[in-house]
């Protein structure tokens, strides 16, 4: 059992590291806040194509060749220049796709820190024939299978699931919706059929 809840304790370390040390692409971002500065800085920002971050009052960051933790740190480093003790929140905005059995599919920015509740009600929600039991995260050719129920209840973040950016969030639909589906046109047929029947006699 301790065994376990090493490999458990380990296995999230090394995905949330995955997680927090990966590169941003053009069209990723960062959440800024500062809480103690009166200056109009707190927003989302995002990288542009030559892998620039423009950020109000300290310039262009270059995010080429960087990963997020350096990013993060020139940032901090530069705005603790700046303003004296800044309390200081950055965040990393992934650009991921939602799809299946969610009620508004489509691209949203996520940050690493966000539950996958949270990620569901972007979403507008799940339909009543999700599978959140089996969900994936699709990742260019590889599935990586979450158990959604288990992830809400547990309150894990999407950085605890190791989530780069690019990433697919798939929610099936249940077998039964399937099997529903099938006994309703199964059903349909039977009737034609009788009616067939009734006309030819």
């Amino acid at each position: 059992m301790k065994t376990l809840i090493i490999f458990a304790v380990t296995l999230s370390v090394i995905l949330y590291s995955s997680s927090i040390a990966q590169n941003l692409n053009p069209g990723d971002g960062i959440r800024l806040t500062l809480f103690n500065v009166t200056d109009q800085i707190s927003g989302d920002y995002f990288i542009q194509l030559d892998r620039t971050l423009q950020l109000p009052y300290i310039g262009t960051i270059y995010t080429n060749d960087k990963n997020y933790l350096l990013i993060k740190n020139e940032i901090v480093q530069k705005y603790d220049s700046l303003y004296r003790d800044p309390e200081l929140s950055i965040q990393p905005l992934f650009k991921i796709n939602i799809i299946g059995e969610v009620r508004q599919p489509g691209f949203y920015f996520v940050t690493d820190v966000e539950k996958l509740s949270g990620i569901f009600a972007l979403a507008g929600g799940v339909t009543g024939d999700a599978d959140i039991d089996n969900i994936y995260i699709i990742r260019d050719s590889a599935e990586i299978e979450l158990d959604a129920r288990d992830m809400i209840e547990s309150g894990n973040t999407l950085g605890d699931v190791g989530l780069i950016s690019g990433d697919r969030i798939y929610v099936p639909r249940t077998w039964w919706a399937d099997a529903k589906g099938v006994t309703i046109i199964a059903g349909a047929l039977t009737v034609l059929v009788s009616v067939a029947a009734l006309l030819l006699k």
